[in-house]
């Protein structure tokens, strides 16, 4: 089962990688993105593609251009996140075969986004939109299109994210911060996993 979570590994470490990873997986959050920013990147995305690339989707985030695609292709990752809506991204994400989540603030850009092939939309930052403007938003959108809250998304407000249309989360410092220990972030994954299950009703 893939939950439509996604752990946001800003800051960590190649040497981390393995260990987080597996704690993350152990969890059930088998979607990763290690953003672009973070030291060495493209190994911790090899090192996790390697280890856990045939039972998880991996991949990078704050993507701004179509060289940093290719590379993250280069090294093994899937995914493709980005803080911002460029439709050249999101059409060499594609032609590479690679899963893109844009993005977006406003419903310009989502369409913009849609247009170009993207797989879902990240909605960012949540703290500015929050769920009333995710709900106007929605009421514009396609059904089936996927829409992804990052910023301001925790365990204490998924229920009203949800009822506002979201479809799941990327999840940053409220699971993984540089430096954390993979027991923390064991115990993070843990509690974050049983609030979106209760409130998207999985397993039921």
């Amino acid at each position: 089962m893939t939950r439509n979570l996604i752990a946001i590994l800003r800051g960590i470490h190649p040497e981390e990688a393995l260990d987080i990873g597996g704690v993350l997986l152990d969890a059930g959050i088998s979607q990763i993105e290690v953003p672009l920013n973070s030291p060495d990147p493209l190994y911790s995305i090899e090192i996790l593609a390697k280890a856990y690339g045939a039972s998880a989707l991996i991949g990078a985030g704050t993507v701004i251009n179509e060289a940093d695609v290719q590379n993250v292709a280069n090294f093994g990752g899937k995914l493709i996140v980005s803080p911002d809506c460029n439709s050249a991204v999101i059409k060499k994400t594609k032609e590479l075969g690679l899963h893109s989540f844009p993005g977006i603030m406003t419903p310009t850009e989502a369409f913009m986004a849609l247009r170009s092939g993207a797989d879902g939309l990240k909605l960012f930052p949540g703290s500015l939109i929050g769920p009333s403007g995710l709900k106007a938003i929605r009421a514009v959108l396609p059904q089936d299109c996927k829409v992804l809250a990052v910023g301001a998304a925790g365990p204490e407000n998924f229920a009203e994210w949800k009822s506002a249309g979201v479809n799941g989360f990327g999840i940053g410092s409220a699971l993984y911060k540089a430096g954390m220990s993979w027991n923390d972030v064991a115990k993070r994954a843990a509690d974050i996993v049983v609030a979106y299950d209760e409130v998207f009703s999985v397993g039921e």
